[in-house]
């Protein structure tokens, strides 16, 4: 009589940084994925990212090549851990080899929010007094900002969600900016008090969804995480991600997006902006939502002769005069 040996199921290993945003964000990960799959079992493993140490300084002034994910990455490569959950905005386009964006989840609202001081909750972001502060450490949309609102006083805020609410609740600034789906997700959707329209401040490339992060070997880790994919979200990041790609602009470059799908139709919309907000280039392409990757690309070479080159260079060359 012979009996059958049963190899036990890998546990798969999750990483994710410290900060309470991330780890909400990696327990649904986590969640979604038992729920799939009960039979396996998925750890969670933490760690603090260069990012995360660097409190006292604006994210432009320290580098932005993998600020928020490099540790992580180093914990994939050396086996440590099996992906990472990322907010798909601080993942650089350009990964390390050997790694890969293995599925991007669905989106939440991927819009801008102002956050005010009490004293201004009669205030929408264009009838903010004159010199008003608004906190942001995003030269997104400090540049964009600047462009519509050059009345209007910009000071850089770091910390995470909380210490940043209670600076402006102390009363440091009159309002901050801040994600829609980080308010969300942290069960803070009350302190939005205007969801920023895009005419106003198009958004982060990738913001609102997580990318998860794994090695591109792994082909047991790539078939799990297929089950908590999103086609549509996919489909409108790669567009996203191709442009500022071929731009090569990292996080802490003023370069928003904004997309929309309809049916198999996607249309991309994206911004480049001097910091001084007194240049901004704006323009708008449509293309088959197959070809998301391509339409990103062309949409940022078109971009770049009507005048995006010039406003990157200079970009470029003050941040390595540091």
């Amino acid at each position: 009589m012979s009996s059958t040996v049963t190899t036990p199921l890998r546990t798969i290993r999750i990483g994710s940084r410290k900060s309470q945003l991330a780890l909400v964000q990696t327990y649904w990960v986590q969640e979604q994925l038992q729920k799939h799959f009960p039979d396996r079992t998925f750890e969670v493993q933490t760690m603090s990212t260069h990012g995360d140490k660097i409190l006292d300084v604006a994210l432009s002034k320290i580098g932005d090549k993998g600020l928020f994910t490099k540790e992580l990455e180093l914990g994939m490569l050396s086996n440590d851990i099996d992906f990472a959950v990322h907010s798909l905005k601080d993942l650089p386009t350009n990964l390390p080899d050997g790694l890969v964006l293995g599925v991007v989840t669905e989106r939440e609202n991927p819009a801008d929010a102002l956050v005010v001081h009490e004293k201004h909750k009669d205030k929408q972001i264009d009838t903010l007094p004159e010199g008003a502060v608004v906190g942001t450490s995003s030269l997104r949309r400090l540049a964009q900002l600047r462009y519509h609102f050059p009345h209007l006083a910009f000071k850089d805020i770091r910390g995470n969600l909380n210490t940043r609410l209670a600076k402006l609740d102390e009363g440091e600034y009159d309002a901050i900016i801040l994600a829609v789906a980080g308010l969300q997700r942290l069960g803070m959707g009350d302190r939005i008090h205007q969801t920023l329209p895009p005419e106003v401040s198009l958004h982060a490339v990738g913001q609102g969804a997580l990318g998860i992060e794994c090695r591109a070997g792994d082909t047991e880790v790539l078939e799990l995480l297929k089950a908590i994919e999103h086609i549509p979200t996919a489909q409108r990041c790669y567009a996203e991600r191709s442009f500022l790609r071929k731009l090569e602009g990292g996080c802490q470059v003023p370069i928003g997006v904004n997309t929309h799908l309809d049916g198999e139709t996607l249309t991309l919309t994206g911004i480049v902006a001097s910091v001084d907000g007194k240049q901004l280039v704006k323009d708008t392409l449509s293309g088959e939502a197959s070809q998301a990757e391509k339409l990103g690309i062309e949409l940022a070479e078109r971009m770049r002769q009507q005048g995006a080159q010039e406003i990157l260079e200079a970009i470029f060359a003050e941040i390595q005069r540091g």
